[in-house]
């Protein structure tokens, strides 16, 4: 019996996924906090590297971002990629000011300042928007 040569043949199928897969990493992920500093007297960032406030008129003074602040209490999302600072919240109480330490977000378009007293962000709950 003869044998007949055949050509050898690859059959290749098509790869169509049914389910979503983002391989976006942080770029679509949001931090979620809440707008919890007490509303002061004005928030200032920190830009000396020198430990507490140093308000106008010192040495290194940090810069003010709002001579007027009031927390508005809702949790905010902002994406990881937005500016977050550290700074302070000056606070008036009984005719002395007391400083809070804060993290500042200045809001989506840049001109709304809003400040959480949840200073470690590694905690902050993140999801994807």
């Amino acid at each position: 019996m003869k044998k007949a040569f055949t050509m050898p043949k690859i059959v290749v199928e098509q790869f169509v996924p049914n389910e979503y897969v983002s391989a976006c990493g942080d770029e679509n992920k949001v931090y979620k906090f809440t707008c919890d500093a007490a509303g002061g007297s004005g928030v200032y960032q920190e830009t000396n590297g020198r430990e507490g406030l140093q308000r106008l008129g010192s040495v290194n003074p940090d810069t003010p971002l709002a001579i007027t602040y009031h927390y508005c209490g809702e949790t905010h999302e902002a994406k990881t990629t937005d500016a977050f600072v550290r700074g302070y919240v000056v606070v008036p109480f009984g005719g002395s000011d007391t400083v809070q330490e804060v993290i500042i977000w200045k809001g989506p378009n840049g001109d709304n300042v809003h400040c959480t007293t949840q200073l470690n962000m590694e905690t902050w709950e993140t999801a994807k928007s």
